[in-house]
């Protein structure tokens, strides 16, 4: 997440963070904030109250028209058309070889638009293999805009997000499930509230116009939400073992290697990575990915070789220090004869092997 945040993109909120004090980097071409406080107090924030997130760097595509159904069927490993109007799905984006492009939210809007959440750094690379599927459809039947600079995304997330919300939304939040979303006023200011996330926490995404993005942000950090950088959201997803694109994922990868293959329907006619996802289905991987607590000392680094103490079998994709566990726990892929839950491997931390066990995931789940 390091680097210079010269000619960065910058969010609506950019302005409300460095009044904040938020240490601000480079992140998927924006310059985001990575923390305010300590990472760790505000992953414990979200935990245990609620706590805000700037989500603006991902994208937002508005997809429309006769043809939106058919050219989002065809490219997201769910079938769109079969997606209920005000209802959403996580999805991965796969190229024609089962590789994963991307992994986003797809919302249906009414019965010819949708709205897509692609990551900030692939938000152009998901925009212009869109336009490539559509070029063999219907060209003049689908209309793609990206209001990603128009619009804020503000994540509200944790046990105690839907009370607070709700003593400012013009609608009852409490009506909207997950992977729902429902349109309503936050203080006066216009707002798709879906009940998503990437925290393992009960929360909402919040998507409004860029002008009123500071307004809503204060009046949920008046209400006891705390104001939390990227640094927690990495701590938060790692536990609910969410994956994150570019690190535990990407076109070398398949959805059923990667543990997403409940997340794919490739029985269908029409979907691009059809063929190659019926092949990865029903072969037996060479490699999967697992998660793992470290057992000696030590944080497993995204890169850091995976051995059984003699050799190579895979490699770390994520790591890092877990506030709900009090551990430090990884994601990575190793061979399929190491994924057994209980296995020992090692972990290669700057020469020193040290242990790890395999477990299942989530590390973390929220109470219900």
């Amino acid at each position: 997440m390091a680097g210079t945040t010269d000619e960065l993109r910058r969010t609506a909120l950019h302005e409300t963070h460095v009044a904040l004090g938020g240490r601000i980097v480079a992140f998927g071409g924006w310059a985001m904030p990575i923390q305010y406080d300590s990472i760790l107090r505000e992953a414990r924030a979200v935990r245990s109250a609620a706590g805000l997130f700037d989500v603006s760097h991902m994208g937002r595509l508005e997809v429309g028209g006769s043809g939106a159904a058919g050219l989002l069927s065809r490219a997201l490993s769910v079938d769109a058309a079969a997606l209920r109007t005000g209802r959403a799905r996580y999805n991965v984006i796969c190229n024609e070889e089962g590789g994963i492009i991307d992994d986003c939210i797809v919302y249906r809007r009414s019965a010819e638009e949708f709205l897509l959440i692609p990551n900030a750094a692939n938000t152009d690379v998901v925009i212009d293999w869109l336009a490539r599927l559509n070029a063999g459809l219907q060209p003049d039947a689908v209309d793609i805009r990206n209001i990603t600079g128009d619009t804020a995304m503000i994540a509200h997330q944790g046990p105690q997000a839907a009370a607070m919300l709700n003593e400012v939304a013009s609608i009852d939040v409490g009506a909207v499930r997950p992977f729902a979303s429902a349109r309503a006023r936050i203080g006066g200011a216009d707002a798709l509230l879906a009940r998503t996330g990437y925290t393992g926490e009960d929360g909402f995404e919040i998507i409004t116009r860029a002008a009123d993005a500071a307004r809503v942000w204060r009046l949920l950090m008046g209400l006891g939400a705390a104001a939390c950088g990227l640094g927690a959201r990495d701590v938060l997803r790692l536990e609910a073992g969410l994956l994150l694109h570019g690190n535990d994922m990407n076109t070398d990868v398949n959805p059923y290697e990667a543990g997403l293959g409940r997340f794919v329907n490739p029985d269908r006619d029409g979907y691009v990575a059809r063929d190659a996802l019926v092949r990865a289905r029903d072969e037996t991987p060479e490699r999967t990915l697992v998660g793992f607590k470290m057992v000696g000392r030590g944080v497993a680094r995204h890169g850091y070789d995976i051995s059984d103490g003699e050799r190579v079998i895979g490699e770390v994709t994520s790591g890092g220090p877990s506030v709900a566990l009090d551990s430090n726990i990884g994601l990575g892929y190793v061979a399929a004869c190491f994924s057994a839950v209980g296995s020992r491997v090692k972990i290669d931390i700057r020469g020193r092997l040290v242990d790890a066990e395999v477990v299942s995931l989530p590390f973390y789940s929220r109470r219900r």
